[in-house]
């Protein structure tokens, strides 16, 4: 029995640890890999399709957000005509690769974790100088994705085979699952592995092809993941890498007829839009088109009258400005029963002020850069309509740097129908807002349009009651911080305007990558055909 064999028959999953920052040695490894990875900056990245590497003329240039005039790397831009070729090349694998026996396709997850779990360090440290993430927060993105490889090749392995349903006397029935076809996943820069892995090894293990667009923000990035499944030995044509822009390619993968699934995580505005196109037939369409989307969320965390204060700021700050608040689940309103509110508030300043901002790739600092210039001035669009909707409660400082920093933003006073508390910011800006009663602060949790995470802090078991029926989100954290799921333990995926309602890491996620059959077989007949085949 081979090792990856030994592994599958697992009965438990075990989520991949966390850096131990307390040991000399990880703090070692870290500004080793980081030094390793500088040395290779400025490479050009080529398409990847049907196993070959394919360079073209026209290049996006990666930087390091903390730092613009650091080249990350030249990554190849793909055209409509590589689109084509990329989804002809899904195609073509795709007749061979549904064949393959479930049990096989898990041993390439595994085979893939493998290599990841080797080389986490440097995945890490790409993750720091490309997309600006935090020691801690780029180890743990890399450990999400080692968590999906291993826990899908498991999960696999419970719905590959028919099962064999009631029958009666004479007849036999089974019920089976099949892949769908070609798949194109889109991911985002933000968790540029751990969701670009999620989808893909969803899709991957349970029989689709794959042409995978990443973020032109974190392409770099995205290109480790052809090294991986090559060094693995993963058939030409299942895996394609097509870096580009979303408006020249994303819309020609969505739209083409060949295409049966779409996987996509970002924003609202881009989700909708792919769901408006998908559910458009074309000529020669085979099948209606499956689409399995995140789409963020405006996340609100309640603070009641009896909350442990000393639990409950940790976790704000961690939840509203981990990696700058550039999470789909991190909080952006924060709603306080006003008899603790002044409490809160002062609490809240006084921890926020201690954070220090600088180069992500220093341990030393809490906050960095956000992701791009894009980023940087929608954020302080919204910080400027943060003066006049509400009270300004704290500003941080930025660093003298060439970077794309935007200060951490503190708002009180905040009506829950005013713009900053009703839309998508995707940076470290936090709205407070003064409830007079616990039920107004669940109508108030509940006012936009999202549902994708929440959470309350409260002592009060009555209404850590009300809140598990009552706040609809998909993901609700009771006396804990919002962000931080883990695969398995804490399936992760919102609904209304937050996505379709699936939960990846989580037993039913699979499904929605494959259709389901039934077969069922007279088994009454005396008599068989003797003619040979």
């Amino acid at each position: 029995m081979s090792t990856y064999d030994k592994e599958l028959k697992l009965k438990l999953f075990y989520n991949e640890p966390s850096a131990d920052f307390t040991k000399e040695s990880t703090r070692r490894h870290f500004k080793d890999a980081i030094k390793e990875v500088r040395s290779q900056l400025g490479k050009t990245y080529p398409l990847f399709i049907n196993g070959n590497d394919i360079l073209t003329s026209k290049t996006l240039k990666s930087i390091n957000p903390n730092d613009i005039n650091e080249l990350i790397g030249n990554v190849c831009v793909a055209e409509r005509h590589h689109a084509g070729d990329a989804v002809s090349s899904a195609k073509e694998a795709f007749a061979s690769w549904r064949k393959t026996k479930p049990i096989d396709r898990a041993r390439f997850l595994l085979k893939a974790a493998e290599v990841m779990r080797s080389r986490i360090y440097e995945f890490a440290a790409w993750q720091i100088l490309e997309t600006g993430k935090q020691w801690d927060q780029a180890y743990s993105d890399v450990a999400e994705a080692i968590d999906f490889l291993e826990y899908y090749a498991r999960e696999i392995l419970k719905i590959g085979k028919p099962i064999h349903l009631r029958s009666v006397a004479g007849e036999t029935n089974w019920y089976l699952h099949e892949p769908r076809g070609v798949a194109v996943v889109i991911a985002p820069w933000n968790f540029p592995l751990a969701i670009s892995v999620g989808m893909i090894s969803a899709a991957m293990v349970t029989g689709n092809t794959i042409v995978y667009k990443p973020s032109e923000s974190s392409s770099v990035v995205g290109h480790l993941l052809v090294s991986v499944f090559q060094e693995i030995g993963l058939p030409a044509g299942v895996f394609n890498f097509l870096p580009g822009y979303g408006q020249e390619v994303g819309e020609y993968l969505v739209t083409n007829p060949l295409v049966s699934l779409i996987v996509f995580t970002g924003s609202l505005q881009v989700g909708l839009r792919i769901l408006e196109e998908a559910a458009k037939v074309h000529p020669h369409q085979e099948q209606i088109k499956k689409v399995i989307c995140e789409m963020g969320g405006k996340n609100a965390i309640i603070i009641d009258s009896d909350a442990d204060l000393d639990a409950a700021i940790p976790a704000i700050i961690a939840s509203a400005f981990g990696y700058q608040g550039q999470k789909c689940s991190a909080c952006s309103r924060l709603i306080v029963l006003e008899e603790i509110y002044e409490r809160i508030v002062g609490r809240l300043i006084q921890a926020a002020s201690e954070l220090k901002m600088g180069p992500s790739e220093d341990p030393a600092y809490d906050l960095g850069a956000v992701i791009n210039l894009e980023a940087k001035e929608k954020i302080l669009k919204y910080q400027d309509l943060a003066v006049q909707e509400g009270t300004i409660l704290f500003k941080g400082t930025i660093p003298s740097i060439d970077g794309f920093y935007v200060p951490l933003m503190i708002v009180g006073d905040v009506d829950p129908g005013k713009t900053i508390a009703q839309e998508e910011v995707f940076g470290p800006l936090l709205c407070i807002m003064k409830a007079k009663d616990f039920d107004q602060a669940i109508e108030w949790a509940n006012s936009t349009a999202y549902a994708l995470t929440g959470g309350i802090f409260s002592r009060s078991p009555k209404n850590l009651e009300r809140a598990k029926h009552e706040l609809h989100v998909g993901n609700l954290y009771l006396n804990r911080a919002i962000t931080g799921a883990n695969v398995e333990r804490q399936p992760f995926g919102g609904a209304y305007m937050s996505g379709t309602g699936t939960k990846a890491g989580g037993h039913d996620y699979l499904l929605n990558f494959m259709y389901p059959r039934v077969i069922t077989e007279n088994s009454s007949r005396q008599e068989f055909s003797t003619e040979k085949s």
